[in-house]
């Protein structure tokens, strides 16, 4: 019965460290896309203020 139980954790345990993995990755293309986009975010608005341009109208018609 013991081996049962090795048996069944050394399956389980390559589809835990793949889905770790790959959530690992995901998060971090996402915290990037979420930085990057404030950082333009910001520079936009200094650029916007340096130019004394108005605010863009960010809602659709």
């Amino acid at each position: 019965m013991e081996n049962f139980w090795w048996g069944a954790l050394f399956s389980v345990t390559p589809t835990i460290l793949v889905g770790l993995i790959f959530w690992l990755v995901m998060r971090s293309i996402l915290r990037a896309d979420r930085t990057e986009r404030k950082v333009y975010a910001e520079i936009e608005a200094e650029e916007r203020a340096r130019l004394n341009q108005p605010k863009p109208d960010t809602r659709e018609a």
